[in-house]
């Protein structure tokens, strides 16, 4: 494993042990360079590879980071544990696996995440949906608001 800090290729595991849902293994790393920095690295289980089709036809890997990132964006200060958002993440991810098909498109990635957020925490259901679904203007916000409860029970 490359160190993030230096770059330097001899790094060595110092503790491993499982998640807590046990999707994962969570490794706790050192660098063997001068300055000895210390990293965490996750290796899960990839039941396929999972390709992304963008709206405007583009196909590019499947990301988990870039689905934690838009998120943990949308939980910023929200009072929502860590283990919490990463078995939140785990299961969008089986979900999406669970599909069965190779090509994924964002929609449905967006669906899948707004569909439980709605569930986890409405403030970050907002923030996401304010992306997702491209708000403009504050009324946009005023009438996706006013519509929570009907998606919530879908």
């Amino acid at each position: 494993m490359i160190c993030p800090f230096c770059r330097e290729k001899d790094t060595s595991v110092v503790d491993s042990r499982p998640t807590e849902d046990g999707t994962a293994i969570r490794r706790r790393r050192v660098c063997g360079c001068e300055r000895k920095e210390r990293f965490t690295t996750f290796e899960r289980v990839q039941f396929r590879e999972l390709t992304v089709v963008k709206n405007n036809g583009r196909k590019e890997p499947f990301d988990r980071d870039k689905i934690a990132k838009s998120i943990n964006i949308s939980l910023r200060k929200r009072p929502i544990d860590r283990e919490s958002i990463e078995k939140f993440i785990s299961r969008i991810v089986r979900n999406l696996e669970g599909l069965g098909e190779n090509e994924i498109p964002t929609s449905t990635i967006g669906k899948f995440i707004m569909k439980d957020l709605a569930n986890l925490d409405q403030v970050a259901y907002v923030r996401f949906a304010s992306v997702y679904k491209n708000f403009k203007e504050a009324k946009d916000f005023e009438q996706f608001v006013g519509n929570l409860n009907v998606y919530k029970s879908d």
